[in-house]
């Protein structure tokens, strides 16, 4: 197993619930990430390895040949704050990381491991021709995986929040306040199932679907929404 976007939220709950399952496990880390140490400690503490290829395509490449993961989780993403603190704007920063470096994992798949499982975490709300510049990042990268002959899972949750999120992200943390209320509700007046495909969940809960979703040969070439990442 091979996760790209380990030290994210979302990365570090799926690492560690496939080390949880007793699974080999590579976190990807930037090679120039200033927390190295101390992902590195972290990482290999649960028993996985970690692997800092540089975010160039044949060296990505060498390295998922060498690996031969039978899962690659991409679960890279950007905010505004942390493209703004590389010098990018909002939409710069979803084209070069949320859509280029999945499409480079991609890429280096197909030469190398084309029978490896691609697990992509993308969005509820993705559709072709959207106007907002996060979903359309996320609808381009579905359409090349749809094309490119990779299996492939692709997870579509809806907001992602939780007390143990290191980033800060009170926006988002109050907007899923707001929708799990409103939906908490509707959920009591019977809309349980629109209920489950809306309302938040936190990292623990999106990677043990996510990671159930990897494995479950029914999952192949399917796009799950939040209520069935919840019970994969």
């Amino acid at each position: 197993m091979f996760v790209a976007g380990a030290t994210g939220y979302t990365g570090q709950a799926v690492v560690s619930e496939l080390r949880t399952r007793g699974l080999q496990t590579t976190a990807h880390v930037r090679p120039d990430s200033s927390a190295l140490p101390r992902w590195t400690e972290r990482f290999e503490g649960l028993g996985a390895s970690v692997d800092t290829t540089a975010w160039e395509l044949e060296a990505m490449t060498e390295t998922i040949a060498a690996l031969q993961p039978t899962v690659v989780f991409a679960l890279l993403g950007t905010t505004r704050r942390r493209a703004a603190s590389e010098g990018m704007d909002t939409k710069a920063g979803y084209e070069r990381i949320d859509y280029g470096l999945s499409k480079l994992l991609l890429d280096a798949c197909r030469g190398a491991a084309p029978q490896a499982r691609f697990v992509y975490l993308s969005s509820l709300g993705v559709k072709e021709g959207t106007r907002n510049a996060y979903l359309a990042a996320r609808a381009r990268l579905e359409r090349d995986l749809r094309e490119s002959g990779q299996p492939y899972t692709v997870a579509r949750p809806s907001f992602i929040a939780g007390p143990d999120r290191d980033e800060d992200r009170r926006a988002e943390r109050a907007g899923a306040a707001v929708a799990d209320a409103v939906l908490g509700a509707a959920g009591w007046l019977g809309a349980k199932r629109t209920r489950d495909r809306f309302q938040s969940m936190d990292a623990a809960t999106l990677a043990a679907g996510l990671v159930r979703a990897a494995l479950d040969p029914e999952a192949r070439d399917a796009v799950l929404e939040a209520d069935a990442l919840r019970t994969t």
